[in-house]
């Protein structure tokens, strides 16, 4: 029985070797596709984020996204990306994590949801505090680009920021009360006049003064 066995098992690893040799094959086949597909796709994504980047205050940024193939199988193929980033003339590339700014960081990742939304048609993408690091005229370009987005999908946008409050369809106020011994987070739909009271807070403070109304009603309309 033994020896009938161990002539099964050597029967069984030579069919499972055979086996292994395709589905290599196959999964080389297809992880050449995935690379093809992305070399094709880099100049293209590098050239759309260039051109968003640009109408946010970042005129001489660069990327060099660097595909790197493996002998490793991931979810997704063998390549290794390297996202590498130069915001300004003269630097040299670094990698994006280690040498972007948080505010060039916000204005990057906004750009890429931006480029992928045109792609993946999901039906709701939530952008908590994107705009960080950012004011004035960024914040305002940052606020029409996510409105543009919301003319495919809903957008939910956590903000700090006026500019980007302003742009909403909706504007819900998240705020804390004590109820008791506990605290609750309350969420409210605002009506119009709410929110030119909400955004002028969010430009002047408690103190709302007549000129931070003003500017309200001139960033809503």
């Amino acid at each position: 029985n033994s020896v009938l066995e161990l002539g099964n098992m050597e029967e069984e690893i030579a069919a499972l070797t055979v086996k292994k040799k395709k589905k290599t094959v196959e999964l080389n086949a297809f992880s050449e596709t995935i690379h093809n597909s992305r070399v094709e796709a880099v100049p293209v994504l590098s050239l759309k984020l260039i051109t968003i980047l640009e109408t946010l205050g970042m005129p001489n940024v660069r990327f060099n996204i660097a595909i790197n193939s493996t002998e490793t199988y991931f979810q997704n193929g063998k390549d290794e990306l390297q996202f590498l980033f130069s915001a300004n003339k003269g630097t040299d590339f670094g990698l994006l994590k280690k040498v972007a700014s948080g505010g060039e960081m916000s204005r990057i990742m906004l750009a890429v949801k931006a480029i992928l939304a045109q792609y993946s048609k999901l039906p709701t993408l939530i952008f908590d505090e994107i705009d960080t690091g950012v004011s004035g005229e960024i914040a305002i370009r940052m606020g029409e680009i996510m409105k543009e987005m919301s003319q495919e999908m809903q957008i939910f946008a956590i903000t700090h920021l006026p500019q980007i409050a302003a742009k909403g369809n909706a504007h819900f106020k998240v705020f804390k009360s004590t109820v008791g011994e506990d605290t609750q987070s309350e969420l409210k739909l605002l009506n119009q006049e709410e929110r030119i009271v909400e955004i002028a807070q969010m430009l002047s403070g408690t103190i709302v003064s007549d000129s931070a109304l003003n500017h309200a009603k001139a960033l809503l309309n």
